[in-house]
């Protein structure tokens, strides 16, 4: 008699709830192809793919993402091809996933094969955001650190002025 929960369910006039596999995907500028992370996207079972093309991981605020979190709720996931597609603030990233986890939502990383649904998997999630956080601070200090000892040099950052013949009057 298995068959008779349906059957009442179906009965009382209510549906079954459907739940979304939201695929993101984001590219920092125009010129990257977001092609592998859409196709890993697909191979995961997402039933619906939305990106950010010319987005940086830094701002918190894109179109596609915010329609993703705006639109996400009980039973449903989402699946980034890696977690720094997300963000790749701790705070941001902490922040996306407590919303989901109060919604009822899941989060999948496919590169880092992270899923928040265990308390495994949410442990390693908060090790790998910091390290994204880390990572990106150090890219900051670096280029801060090559900025400095261009100016000490006497050069100065971006393209070489063009020469055109005009000397300044001292």
């Amino acid at each position: 008699m298995l068959w008779w929960p349906l059957v009442s369910f179906l009965m009382t006039g209510r549906t079954f709830p459907m739940t979304q596999t939201f695929g993101y995907y984001r590219v920092s500028t125009a010129e990257q192809n977001p092609q592998l992370q859409i196709d890993a996207l697909k191979a995961a079972g997402c039933t619906e793919i939305l990106g950010d093309v010319g987005y940086s991981g830094a701002k918190t605020s894109r179109p596609a993402f915010d329609e993703i979190m705006s639109r996400i709720g009980e039973g449903d996931k989402l699946i980034v091809w890696r977690l720094d597609r997300m963000g790749r603030s701790l705070r941001h990233l902490v922040e996306v996933n407590e919303t989901l986890a109060q919604r009822g939502a899941r989060f999948e990383s496919l590169t880092e094969k992270l899923d928040t649904s265990t308390a495994m998997g949410e442990f390693v999630f908060h090790i790998l955001a910091a390290v994204a956080q880390l990572e990106r601070q150090i890219i900051r200090e670096r280029t801060l650190a090559g900025l400095e000892v261009a100016a000490r040099q006497g050069r100065f950052p971006g393209r070489p002025r063009k020469d055109n013949g005009w000397q300044m009057a001292a």
